[in-house]
C-alpha cells in the first residue's frame, strides 16, 4: 500500500486534477493495481492525497516503470508547489469494516 499528499500550486490545480485522473484511469487497468485513487484534502483543496493498493513488490515495481508513470513524472514540476509527502506500507492482514 502507497499513501501519501503533495501541495499542489493553486493556480495549476484544473491542469493537476486532470493529469491525476489520466494517471488513476491508466493505473487502474495495469495488471496487480488494487485501487489507485487521488483525492483534495478537505481543509486544504490545494493538497492532493493519494492511495494506492498492489497485489504485489513486482505489481508496483512494473507501474513505476510504465511509460504514464514517465510522462506524469515529467509534468510534476509544473504542478506541484513541494515535495510529495510520500510513504509505501506493507499490509499482513486486511478486514472490511
Amino acid at each position: 500500500m502507497i499513501a501519501g499528499s503533495v501541495a499542489i500550486r493553486p493556480e495549476q490545480r484544473a491542469e493537476a486534477t486532470r493529469a491525476a485522473l489520466a494517471m488513476a484511469r491508466a493505473t487502474c487497468a495495469e495488471p496487480g493495481c488494487i485501487s489507485y485513487r487521488f483525492a483534495a484534502d478537505l481543509a486544504d483543496p490545494e493538497t492532493f492525497l493519494v492511495f494506492e493498493e498492489w497485489e504485489s513488490d513486482e505489481a508496483l515495481a512494473r507501474h513505476f516503470r510504465s511509460e504514464h508513470m514517465r510522462v506524469f513524472r515529467e509534468q510534476l514540476p509544473k504542478l506541484v508547489a513541494g515535495a510529495a509527502r510520500i510513504a509505501r506500507y506493507t499490509v499482513s492482514d486486511k478486514t472490511a469494516m
